[in-house]
């Protein structure tokens, strides 16, 4: 008959045997990866970027912040696509909401280079469906995503207030195009 200190000790053993092979395996290099390594920074006009690289963008204004959005060199980078949405996390019910406010993509004047200032956001549209689910917070999204080819010869450059967030993710291309016949 097993005594109950004998099945402890086994668990305890098959423990230490499961956890020490979880910390065995290997880290994962970022180029295995299939994402590049992006670096986002924000800035605000207390506090600007020292950067020489983007020191020809205005510094933010009271109650903006900067948010820069630097890309690494890719040698396919025509493979690639920046997808941004522009938001607040936000206490909600089950409805769907809405952010409203005007994104602006604004030439810097004696450069040619873009960037992307939204001066103010208020809350916008929801449905309006009973909802017995108690609210949770979500990322509620100014208007629709913006797609801008990957280029990382220059950072990219947003302009928003305070309590706004940017979020953003890579798309890759996963094969040559296909002709219609």
């Amino acid at each position: 008959m097993l005594k109950t200190s004998h099945i402890i000790a086994g668990l305890i053993g098959l423990g230490f045997a499961v956890s020490g092979s979880a910390m065995a395996t290997s880290p994962v290099k970022q180029e295995q990866l299939n994402t590049p390594s992006i670096q986002a920074e924000i800035f605000t006009g207390t506090q600007p970027s020292t950067s020489d690289q983007i020191s020809m963008f205005p510094v933010a204004a009271e109650g903006m912040q900067q948010h820069v959005i630097t890309l690494p060199k890719l040698a396919n980078e025509e493979d690639f696509l920046i997808e941004i949405q522009i938001g607040q996390n936000k206490l909600v019910d089950c409805n769907r909401h809405r952010l409203m406010g005007e994104v602006q993509k604004v030439t810097l004047e004696g450069w040619g280079y873009d960037y992307v200032k939204v001066d103010k956001i208020m809350s916008g549209p929801s449905t309006m469906m009973m909802c017995t689910e108690p609210k949770t917070t979500q990322f509620v999204m100014l208007g629709e995503s913006i797609k801008v080819n990957y280029d990382s010869r220059l950072p990219k450059i947003y302009y928003l207030p305070e309590n706004t967030e940017l979020r953003y993710r890579i798309w890759r291309a996963d094969g040559p195009f296909t002709f219609s016949k």
